[in-house]
């Protein structure tokens, strides 16, 4: 998506989300029953909540349907409020799309109807990712992870626990109100790629938050 669709995207998600909050002034409801109310309201029209990750063009040549046939040929079927787990069967067994496809167009469904928002998981929880190479040797930033004393100097005394094995291949950090997979990567020439997936916010608000606190603690590792 270019940088239009993101700004066109982020303003149907905050429009959304205005809607979903005029319902709970006015009905009293709590943020999930006013949002259910209102999921419900979108499929009856062609109004799109948020834009799907992948574009029309690569969903026809790959399965020979755009995004609007999807969302009427799931609509229309009774299981459709079963959960993301029977979309995805009933697209393989009725519609014969691969596993891949099948995941893709069922998230991408999620995006439009708004069932899934950005980042968020299957669980209804958000995920954070950031990704950089730094000028740290990997070893030594693996056991600053690894090490409580060290680790506490690592996030400036933050609270954090390690919840993986030490020798993971991604080492996993509770960190503030989720958990932050930590895969380390050496390079040959001494740098080291590390990517972050913060798993578990509870909020779509937090994943912006958990983004520039990620690229700040990236940079600050950078060269240390």
């Amino acid at each position: 998506m270019d940088r239009r669709g993101k700004v066109v995207d982020m303003t149907r998600q905050e429009s959304f989300k205005r809607r979903v909050r005029a319902r709970m002034a006015k009905t009293g409801e709590k943020y999930g029953a006013a949002r259910r109310v209102l999921l419900e309201q979108s499929a009856a029209d062609s109004s799109w909540v948020s834009e799907p990750e992948v574009g029309d063009g690569a969903v026809i040549e790959a399965t020979g349907r755009g995004w609007a046939e999807w969302r009427r040929i799931i609509d229309r079927w009774s299981g459709r409020d079963e959960g993301h787990a029977a979309i995805v069967g009933f697209l393989r067994s009725a519609h014969g799309l691969d596993g891949w496809w099948a995941q893709t167009v069922t998230v991408g469904y999620e995006r439009i109807t708004g069932r899934r928002l950005p980042y968020q998981q299957a669980d209804g929880t958000f995920t954070a990712g950031r990704s950089k190479t730094v000028r740290t040797d990997s070893v030594l930033l693996r056991e600053a992870l690894v090490e409580d004393k060290f680790r506490s100097d690592l996030f400036g005394g933050l609270p954090t626990e390690l919840r993986s094995r030490p020798d993971a291949k991604v080492l996993r950090v509770a960190i503030g109100p989720g958990v932050a997979q930590v895969a380390i990567e050496p390079r040959s020439d001494g740098r080291a790629k590390v990517t972050i997936a913060h798993e578990k916010l509870p909020f779509p608000e937090a994943v912006e938050q958990w983004k520039v606190f990620w690229s700040d603690w990236l940079e600050a590792i950078d060269g240390a």
